[in-house]
């Protein structure tokens, strides 16, 4: 326990000099944890206040003194441009993992660890070099048995407890922050650590990874133009993964790609098309397809490597995205702002009439310009940034589709700067929205406004009881025009409720003499009247008159 303290001592002083060596002393003093360094390095500030750098190179320098933690943290912080300022951004998206490799017999160990027997009994060969080396782990090059050549994922020896370590610092140090720094409480510094934190937890179970490699590799099952590496569950751990090994051409490289005999605009649409499927269709896609995470394989198939960040959509997030890229297609400010509202979480400062300004002002920036020469994932990522100041908060997997629409694009540029990604990603949009039509779809939501109404309604009697009760003893005031308000709505939702009733009734009523004059395999007759074509008349002026009725209140 003395030894855990005082290497949390130690590592409470290693930020605190990090930060005052790039000039952020006044944090350090604001924050009380100045008495940690020794007086020359507390000198040290005065010298770092000269410094030239601006705000996000010295952030960035500070996050790479720190190490792997750090970086970590800073890179996922480096897709949200929802909370963070684009220069800081810019600065965080350069951090890269510098880490020196762990020795062959401490990667043995780990192995053998996770596996419960020796290397020798599931790899006929086990590469001691590592192909690639990251603060959380690193890739060695095996072969099974059976004679498939893998790539074996190793995590870093005490990697977790490292991390699990600064992610509490940083939350003490956050809530040191908020009580003396208006910025950090206006960022939500601790909650933004949080979440980072939990991302960043994920990435040290590898069994999620693997979980991930194998919904897309599913995705794609049937589908030979692209490739998902397969799983080997059976070598697999929260600490060690075991995949198939693949070797093509990186997709930033176009010039190889043609000695290679590939077409490269083939290659730049497949790709697109299975970015955009994976976002729009599946909900479930590869959040980080930076170069190194992308290859061209032999018959030009495309490759996916590396499943760590992932980002996840729900039907009305697709929904709402494939809302914004047609808004964006016909250059409609309302559909614009109807869809960012939908996507984000609105708060009470939001000014309406600033935020359409500033919309319509992003519009006229793309106005008269060819689609081809549109970049969707930079008119997402504008759009996100007016969210950003005016203080929207957007969803974490809206701001994961942004940035991999901007590197997908940035590959697609090198391979064809001809193709326009918004004219095939409008398609999609055009699908998901036609979707919603579908009869199936409209009786599913049918159903499930039915019941929500009905639910409201059972319950009605037992609120209207309490609010009264509550209004009795003078513990609710209304003001009358938000009152006034709330009655119209209520009016509205009573004036659903009676229109689903009758045309669900009107439904069941006709549903049982069909089936009744089908099953007697006669005309549906009562003393010689025919019931059901006068019951369907009757029925159809009463639905008529009860909708006219209704919409004529203008209280639907």
């Amino acid at each position: 326990m003395i030894g855990r303290r005082i290497r949390h001592i130690n590592r409470y002083r290693d930020i605190a000099l990090a930060l005052t060596r790039h000039g952020f002393g006044f944090v350090v003093e604001e924050m009380d944890i100045f008495h940690l360094l020794s007086l020359p390095e507390r000198m040290g500030w005065k010298a770092a206040k000269t410094d030239r750098k601006t705000v996000g190179e010295r952030i960035r320098h500070v996050i790479e003194d720190l190490g792997p933690t750090f970086i970590k943290l800073g890179q996922i912080a480096s897709t949200r441009s929802d909370l963070i300022p684009p220069a800081i951004l810019m600065e965080l998206e350069k951090l890269q993992d510098n880490v020196i490799p762990i020795t062959f017999p401490e990667v043995s160990q780990i192995a053998e660890a996770e596996l419960g027997f020796e290397l020798k009994q599931a790899f006929t060969s086990f590469e001691a070099v590592p192909v690639a080396a990251a603060s959380i782990g690193q890739v060695h090059i095996g072969t099974l048995h059976t004679g498939e050549r893998v790539a074996i994922k190793i995590q870093r020896p005490g990697i977790g407890e490292t991390i699990r370590t600064d992610l509490s610092i940083l939350q003490n140090l956050a809530v040191l922050a908020e009580a003396r720094f208006e910025w950090a409480k206006r960022f939500q510094l601790r909650n933004m650590i949080d979440n980072f934190g939990k991302s960043l937890l994920e990435e040290l179970d590898y069994t999620i990874e693997a979980k991930n490699s194998e919904t897309l590799y599913n995705q794609f099952r049937h589908d030979a133009r692209i490739r998902i590496p397969r799983i080997y569950g059976a070598y697999c751990s929260k600490k060690m993964m075991t995949m198939e090994f693949l070797e093509g051409t990186k997709l930033n490289q176009p010039e190889q790609l043609r000695a290679n005999g590939y077409d490269p605009r083939s290659i730049a649409e497949r790709l697109m098309q299975a970015v955009l499927h994976q976002i729009f269709i599946e909900g479930f896609f590869h959040a980080d397809p930076h170069p190194g995470n992308l290859m061209v394989l032999p018959g030009e198939v495309i490759a996916f490597l590396d499943f760590g960040l992932i980002g996840r959509l729900t039907p009305d997030m697709k929904q709402h995205f494939a809302a914004l890229i047609i808004a964006l297609m016909r250059q409609s400010t309302p559909g614009v702002i109807k869809a960012i509202l939908r996507m984000g979480l609105v708060t009470k400062e939001v000014n309406m009439q600033t935020l359409r300004r500033d919309v319509d002002r992003l519009r006229d920036k793309y106005v008269g310009i060819p689609l081809s020469d549109i970049r969707l994932g930079e008119a997402v990522n504008d759009l996100f940034d007016v969210a950003y100041r005016h203080q929207i908060r957007i969803p974490t997997d809206f701001i994961l589709v942004g940035k991999t629409l901007v590197t997908i694009e940035g590959l697609i540029q090198q391979l064809d700067p001809g193709i326009s990604i918004l004219r095939i990603a409008e398609p999609f949009g055009r699908r998901l929205l036609l979707e919603q039509l579908r009869p199936g779809k409209i009786s599913a939501w049918f159903k499930e406004e039915l019941a929500e109404y009905g639910d409201l309604l059972l319950h009605l009697p037992r609120h209207l009881t309490e609010i009264l009760a509550l209004f009795k003893r003078g513990r609710i005031e209304f003001a009358v025009p938000e009152f006034d308000k709330f009655l119209r709505k209520l009016d509205r939702i009573i004036n659903r409720i009676s229109f689903s009733i009758v045309l669900l009734s009107f439904s069941i009523i006709m549903t049982g003499l069909i089936i009744g004059s089908s099953l007697n395999r006669q005309a549906s007759m009562l003393w010689n009247i025919p019931a059901l074509e006068i019951g369907f008349i009757i029925a159809i002026f009463l639905v008529v008159w009860l909708i006219h009725s209704i919409f004529k209140s203008g209280r639907f």
